[in-house]
């Protein structure tokens, strides 16, 4: 019996996957035993590319073929998996970070420059000031 899966494989709204991402959707697919159509068609890739990543998956270990010519995921894949959902949340965090960093410069920035535009460069004015030197 043929199971459909459907996966929410991210990146709808990109043109393009780097090529961890189509790993980790072929990975997702062969979580449990899918023949290669089933692969190609799911993780939306033309046939040349499929068996290109098919091979590699194999060669490393990620993915295993039985006699009728499933796929399936190995635990080295699921290791895979869990180090790359890591990494996502990770680089997640540090964009965060990034974020809150660049809105802590536009403030100390507005602070510094009587809240000019974030984009304007400081004109050269005439400031006079009647402070006396020691």
């Amino acid at each position: 019996m043929s199971r459909v899966l459907n996966f929410n494989l991210e990146n709808k709204n990109k043109k393009y996957r780097h090529n961890l991402e189509i790993v980790r959707d072929i990975l997702l697919i062969a979580s449990v035993k899918v023949k290669k159509t089933r692969i190609m068609y799911q993780a939306n890739l033309s046939y040349t590319h499929m068996v290109k990543y098919l091979n590699s998956l194999l060669e490393s270990g990620l993915i295993e073929c039985d006699e009728d010519s499933c796929y399936f995921i190995t635990k080295k894949g699921k290791e895979f998996l869990q180090k790359y959902n890591d990494y996502l949340e990770r680089r997640k965090r540090i964009r965060e970070e990034m974020k809150g960093a660049d809105t802590d410069r536009l403030l100390l920035r507005n602070m510094c420059f009587n809240n000019e535009g974030n984009h304007r460069h400081i004109t050269n004015k005439n400031v006079s000031c009647n402070c006396k030197t020691k």
